[in-house]
């Protein structure tokens, strides 16, 4: 049992990732890859435990989704992924959670099927065969790498860039956030895209947007409105958020109210989300 604990540990960074980039839910990635353990210690006989578990993790993980799927499309609002507050880097392995589950490629990953999502990021991401992915979803592999093509289609469609430069992204983000406490609406309006999104995930909450803000002047607009109403006793301090620069706002207790994720596009913030479901925040407490 030891042996089998400890080869679990060593696995287990990683199997958090996968469950993470195919749920964008990290309280859900965690309970997938917690329930795996005990049908590890369950079963007859595993000479790989990382193999065999990443196959159970990332099935129980499509399964979870596709019931998550259902609840979402009556959720209150837009409804964002759970953001990390820190990369998670596993020194073992080449695949850090900054440069492979940004923020910006969950959301993107969103408009997938539940297969085509664990196709391409146990594929792409994490460098499966398609053999062993076909294992996971229950298809063949020739199907399989149909899904993954699928999927890769609509992930470089939906995002301008994924892996921005972490120095770069800094850069841009700072220029954004100087911009807004200047307050004049041209200056935040040049440092926007043109197709910018602002998206708030309220949970339900009642001083929420409850459909996204699009256009760089609508956004600007937006922000500056949402700063002019600021509560004087509000405190905003910067963030990792999936491993790059955001910001945490906090109530008069200190406690962590709201994150913002920022999606840079060359030299241009392209998506501003507010993630403010409490049930999101949790690592960020």
């Amino acid at each position: 049992m030891t042996d089998l604990a400890l080869a679990y540990a060593a696995a287990r960074s990683r199997l958090v990732r996968v469950a993470y980039a195919i749920l964008g839910s990290m309280s859900e990635a965690e309970d997938v890859v917690s329930e795996c353990w005990f049908k590890l210690i369950r079963a007859d006989r595993v000479d790989d435990v990382e193999a065999w578990a990443t196959v159970v993790v990332a099935r129980s993980a499509m399964d979870v989704l596709r019931s998550a799927r259902v609840r979402r499309e009556t959720y209150p609002g837009p409804w964002l992924p759970e953001p990390a507050p820190a990369p998670l880097v596993d020194p073992a392995d080449r695949i850090t959670l900054d440069e492979s589950v940004s923020f910006a490629l969950l959301v993107v990953l969103e408009s997938l099927t539940p297969a085509e999502r664990t196709a391409w990021v146990l594929h792409d991401l994490f460098g499966m065969t398609f053999a062993q992915v076909a294992a996971v979803v229950g298809r063949s592999p020739a199907a399989v790498r149909q899904l993954a093509a699928r999927a890769r289609r609509h992930v470089g469609a939906g995002t301008p860039r994924i892996g921005v430069d972490r120095r770069h992204h800094r850069q841009v983000v700072e220029r954004f956030l100087a911009a807004a406490a200047g307050g004049r609406l041209a200056d935040l309006v040049a440092i926007l895209d043109p197709d910018a999104v602002l998206t708030t995930d309220g949970g339900g909450r009642g001083n929420s947007a409850r459909r996204p803000v699009h256009g760089a002047e609508r956004v600007a607009r937006f922000v500056l409105g949402l700063l002019a109403k600021a509560d004087p006793d509000e405190v905003r301090r910067p963030v990792a958020v999936n491993g790059v620069l955001g910001m945490a706002v906090l109530d008069e207790r200190g406690t962590v109210d709201t994150v913002i994720s920022f999606t840079v596009a060359g030299d241009l913030i392209h998506r501003v989300d507010f993630i403010r479901a409490p049930e999101k925040l949790r690592l960020f407490r």
